[in-house]
Formats: C-alpha cells, structure tokens, sequence
C-alpha cells in the first residue's frame, strides 16, 4: 500500500553527524529520530562516543546509539545514498541547489522510497566544510530568526526530521478530498442564497432576530456556512430543519420566544 511505502521510506533516511563534539547532541538527536520514527544514525569522526551524556540526553532512544554506525569519513557514510542533503547556516560563494525544510522532507521520503538518503549535519561550532557542502546533492537551510540563528545541533535535526515525518504522513493520507471525490455535491450558490432568506425568515419568526435590526447575526451566520462550505443533502437537511420550526411554531399558535 502507499500508505505503508510513505512511512517505511523513514527507514530508509539516515541522520548523519559530521564530528559532533559534544555527546550530548548525539543522544539529543538519537531522541529526535525517535521521536519522528526514523532509526538510522550515522556518526563521522565523533569527538567522544560512547558517553554516558549522550545516553542520557537519548534518554528512551538509547538503543538507536547502540545501532549508531561510527565512521572515518564523510564519503562512507554517504556512500550507497542516492540523495545527500546538507545543512548550511551561510550562503556560499558559489551558489548550490538549495532547499526549504519543508521541500527537503518532501523528497527526502519521495527518494527514500527507491534509495537511501542521508540528511547531513556539521560540527556545533562551524558546521561543514565547502568541500563537505561539496559533496551533497542539495543544501537546505532552516530559516530561524537572523538576530539569533545559530540553532542547536539536535535541534536542527528535529527540524529536519519533523518534516520528513510530515511528508510521509501526507504521502500516507493520500491526496487533499475534493468535492469531486465527495459523496454529493457542494450546495450551488442560488441555493444557499434560498436558504439564507429561509434562515432569516425562521429565525425572526423564532424571536431569535429583530427583522428590523438584524445586526450581525446573519453575516455572522453566512461567514459560519461559507467555512462549512455545505453539500447540497446537507442544506436540505437544514432547510427541512427550519420548515419543522416554523411548522412547530404556527401550530402552537406562538410567534417569538417566551419573555
């Protein structure tokens, strides 16, 4: 099914940390993953793992630390991926295809399906090299506040990581419903303009609305069904609904509410 193909393309993304200084990152990111429901974690050159910090910060994603692969190189890490997405902080001199997170989450589950693809990470203090930037596919760059943009690591990656979830998710749902794969069609316009003229009417023959000084009420009521975008049983429904008011209300003799 497409809905199975769309998360399990997840597992097929891997989350890599070039040189990560502080093992607490590791761990924070290990959660991340988890939390979005990827598993792989690749780690280049870190400066210190095993930690016990790390598995701390992992805290119930400690067992994607013990499936962590630890490499020498960026290369080997990367290497069997058909798409290698960077994360960049600065614009370069030489300008490379660039990507929002959100377009990155998308075909990174898009390709995931037919091969790995890696989401790579720099160091805490300066990110990655040109010649590692270099050799990724595309960069992406998570646009946070420029006053303060400097993001932790496991952050970034949660970013990341929420948006290929997001992805998969709507992959998994399928496309948006339209009224053409509805049941009934949207009520036409010149009936719902009947249909106001019958609201009002009950409505004022309720008591609920002076006719005279409607006020707000019925562009209020307008703007509620204008959202609702009703089909058209839906409005029959309501018009049978007020005829049954009004019915009840010339049998019982009454016109208004009760003071």
């Amino acid at each position: 099914m497409a809905s199975q193909s769309a998360l399990a393309a997840l597992d097929n993304i891997r989350v890599v940390l070039v040189n990560s200084a502080h093992p607490g990152n590791i761990g924070g990111a290990a959660r991340a993953l988890k939390n979005m429901g990827l598993s792989q974690l690749y780690l280049v050159q870190p400066r210190e793992f095993p930690a016990a910090n790390a598995v701390w910060r992992a805290a119930g994603a400690a067992e994607l630390l013990d499936t962590a692969v630890v490499v020498e190189t960026l290369e080997e890490a990367v290497a069997d991926c058909g798409l290698v997405v960077a994360t960049s902080a600065r614009e370069r001199r030489i300008p490379w295809p660039l990507l929002t997170p959100r377009e990155c989450g998308v075909r990174a589950v898009a390709e995931a399906r037919a091969h790995p693809v890696a989401l790579v990470f720099g160091r805490e203090d300066r990110g990655l090299t040109n010649e590692e930037l270099q050799a990724c596919n595309y960069h992406v760059h998570i646009p946070a506040n420029p006053e303060y943009s400097s993001l932790n690591l496991a952050t970034a990656v949660q970013v990341l990581v929420y948006e290929a979830r997001m992805a998969a998710l709507e992959a998994d749902k399928g496309e948006t419903l339209k009224f053409t794969d509805w049941d009934r069609p949207p009520a036409k316009a010149g009936d719902m303009e009947l249909y106001y003229a019958h609201l009002e009417l009950a409505l004022a023959e309720l008591g609920f609305i002076d006719p005279d000084n409607p006020r707000q009420t019925m562009t209020r009521l307008r703007r509620l069904f204008s959202r609702v975008r009703p089909d058209d049983m839906e409005l029959g429904i309501l018009r049978g609904m007020l005829t049954a008011i009004q019915n009840h209300i010339h049998r019982s003799g009454g016109k208004g509410r009760p003071d």
